[in-house]
């Protein structure tokens, strides 16, 4: 039997496939009867879309489970609340002989074609002397440039796929130079620019590019991608001794107060003009993704309406419009 995907699962499937774990845990039985006794709740991914599973009976486990596995699952899907994979047992797949492009989702847009779009605005829109030459310092780190490249925006909420923060930044980019042809007064073209291409740096430190379910790193759970990003940065301007004070400072805010509030993570929220218009810039692009990502995934059954999303707090309606 070839690859069954969650999206082609129904109450009823027969299945002996492989998923991958993205989160699993032990929960003790509510029956008085079973008092002491756990089950394993999972919830089980590929390419496709994720399912909840469950291991009732314990006995079946042998290696522990942990999140990121990948496992060959012999079971059946049942009604609970939805559909819930029901486990009779699995074995753990040797990273070796995992097929990745079961698991991880790539941008629909080429990679190499957004690098040279990337470029090519920077290249028009960057002619402050110093932003220019912090640029050419960032595209002689290659291996900086490779993860910035194959990255994700984000783990679950938006452009959470390989090449995700790529496509990301190109789309705040756009969208900054957009914002910088209206307000010519008050933005800094440049440092707008440039500002952008940066503002999500420290994703390439903050999730493992080697796991399957772009699990965060240690740096990236103690840190967070914006500090992180400010560390990069400075590492950069280092190199240019001669990098001006208050361009320095102007373009660190904005880094730590892209954000825009900080309930939502901003150390600081921005306090000038560009960083203003970098926050919303980002806002949009990640909110967008994220509704068109809600609508793709599918809708209830019989409706025009999209399943209820956690993040965006409401179902889309999704009728009368192309798909």
């Amino acid at each position: 039997m070839g690859k069954q995907f969650v999206k082609d699962l129904k109450i009823g499937s027969y299945v002996q496939s492989q998923f991958v774990v993205s989160d699993i845990r032990e929960i003790p039985f509510s029956s008085p009867s079973r008092s002491g006794e756990h089950f394993l709740k999972l919830v089980l991914g590929d390419i496709s879309g994720t399912i909840k599973g469950v291991i009732w009976d314990i006995s079946v486990v042998g290696e522990k489970i942990k999140t990121n596995d990948v496992l060959f699952i012999t079971g059946e899907v049942k009604e609970y609340y939805g559909p819930q994979l029901v486990i009779d047992n699995y074995s753990k797949i040797k990273k070796e002989n995992i097929n990745r492009d079961y698991f991880q989702a790539s941008s629909p847009r080429d990679r190499d074609e957004m690098w040279q779009r990337l470029k090519k605005i920077v290249r028009q829109e960057v002619t402050e002397k110093n932003l220019a030459r912090l640029m050419d310092i960032f595209y002689e780190d290659h291996e900086l440039v490779n993860k910035f490249k194959l990255s994700p925006a984000a783990k679950l909420v938006h452009h959470n796929y390989l090449g995700g923060l790529l496509e990301h930044t190109l789309e705040v980019v756009e969208l900054c130079r957009h914002i910088s042809k209206m307000y010519t007064k008050q933005i800094d073209r440049s440092l707008l620019v440039v500002a952008a291409v940066f503002h999500d740096i420290g994703k390439v430190e903050e999730y493992d590019l080697e796991s399957l379910t772009f699990e965060y790193t240690d740096k990236g759970r103690l840190l967070g991608h914006i500090s992180l990003g400010l560390g990069i940065i400075r590492e950069m301007m280092e190199k240019l001794p001669l990098f001006p004070r208050d361009l320095k400072l102007e373009l660190e805010h904005m880094i730590i107060s892209h954000h825009g509030e900080k309930e939502w993570g901003s150390p600081k929220v921005p306090k000038t003009f560009n960083a203003f218009a970098l926050f919303h810039a980002d806002l949009l692009s990640a909110r967008l993704k994220q509704f068109q990502q809600v609508m793709e995934k599918g809708q209830d059954y019989g409706s025009n309406w999209t399943e209820w999303d956690r993040f965006l707090e409401r179902k889309i309606f999704r009728g009368g419009f192309p798909q």
